[in-house]
């Protein structure tokens, strides 16, 4: 398994009052990685070499 982006003691800060099951960080984690790919095929379409906030 490839290097995770996210940083499980930062997500449970953001979620107060309630458990995280052990595999929604994973989960995030996978969800995240699509979104910057798919991020990266944008701007490959559009001749960029920089990834930008829209390309989301």
């Amino acid at each position: 398994m490839s290097d995770s982006v996210i940083v499980k003691s930062k997500v449970k800060e953001l979620v107060i009052g309630y458990n995280i099951a052990g595999d929604f960080a994973d989960a995030l984690d996978e969800k995240a990685k699509q979104l910057v790919k798919e991020a990266v095929r944008r701007a490959e379409g559009n001749g960029r070499k920089t990834v930008m906030a829209k390309d989301l």
